[in-house]
């Protein structure tokens, strides 16, 4: 049986609303609905009740006034068709609330255009109708790119996706990446702090963009530095304190040290021609939605990494 999905693509966008006098002694989140209609009452209060609104103290009880300004931060959702399948994936934690989830490279996390089948919700649908109860929806609260492996969670009911939608639009879920990048680094760690946007001659790509660009940025700390015979390449580690499209990859491949094997932004060359870039998401950290507690995994570099490595430091 085919399962209809909703799916939080991991991109974030501001809606501003101004009140008027038609709005006046209105509740906030009934107010909220009126203004943008594609968006349903209960996502609204869910969206204020985990902080994504500003002026911060607002609820969906407060009261509308005239010439009132509110700020929703709002998860891009994309309504998508998908059909269970017997597709084995790594589960490294389950409960009744999140599912975390080491996905191996080459797997799409969720059916798009080009990819409908074969995913990791097609996956996690299989997966899911066995465990849980009828009815049940995955919840993609973010990505990895097709060529990325390493750890998401998935959350199990809407409570916890809102919980989880919140921790990722607030910036507190802890995510540590390591890659493979061409070139040498002088200094030992740095940080990239430049906004990205669509690529206007590219769209498929993310771009450094001079203005209109969301904040962006990512912290870097050299593992390894790492030579062959006719190249220089560094191990690093990378931190996200926004989680934008790509945004390791472009803003790697800004400053000049794009991904080995990436080639849409332009490193398919060398060692790892047309293998798909080395970009492991190996570490993730976020609060409980129903205990509160902080909860910390972590998944070792899979063997295309580690043989990578082998041969570069070979050379």
């Amino acid at each position: 049986m085919t399962e209809i999905l909703y799916i939080e693509t991991g991109d974030f966008e501001e809606r501003e609303a101004v009140f008027n006098e038609a709005d006046f002694g209105k509740r906030l989140d009934a107010a909220l609905a009126e203004h943008f209609p594609d968006l349903s009452r209960s996502r609204i209060q869910s969206i204020l009740e985990n902080g994504g609104v500003r002026p911060e103290g607002v609820t969906k009880n407060t009261r509308v006034k005239p010439g009132g300004r509110v700020v929703l931060t709002v998860n891009e959702r994309v309504p998508l068709t998908a059909a269970p399948e017997d597709i084995k994936i790594n589960v490294v934690y389950e409960d009744e609330d999140v599912i975390v989830v080491d996905k191996e490279r080459g797997m799409v996390v969720h059916p798009a255009k080009g990819n409908t089948n074969g995913t990791l919700v097609n996956a996690l649908l299989w997966h899911c109708a066995e465990l849980g109860p009828d009815g049940f929806r995955p919840g993609i609260v973010h990505r990895i790119d097709k060529n990325t492996s390493g750890l998401l969670v998935v959350t199990k009911n809407d409570e916890a996706h809102a919980a989880l939608a919140g921790q990722f639009a607030d910036h507190s879920i802890t995510r540590r990446y390591q890659a493979i990048v061409i070139g040498g680094f002088r200094e030992e760690t740095g940080s990239v702090d430049a906004p990205l946007g669509r690529d206007p001659k590219n769209r498929l790509k993310q771009a450094v963009l001079p203005s209109g660009g969301k904040r962006s940025v990512t912290r870097w700390r050299v593992i390894e530095q790492l030579t062959d015979r006719s190249a220089s390449y560094t191990l690093l580690e990378l931190s996200l304190e926004t989680g934008r499209t790509h945004q390791i990859r472009a803003h790697m491949a800004s400053i000049g040290h794009p991904v080995l094997g990436d080639d849409l932004y332009g490193s398919a060359r060398g060692p790892a021609a047309r293998e798909g870039q080395y970009l492991h998401a190996g570490v993730l950290g976020f609060e409980h939605p129903s205990s509160g507690d902080r909860m910390l995994f972590e998944s070792p570099l899979p063997p295309y990494f580690t043989d990578m490595l082998a041969k570069l430091r070979s050379a």
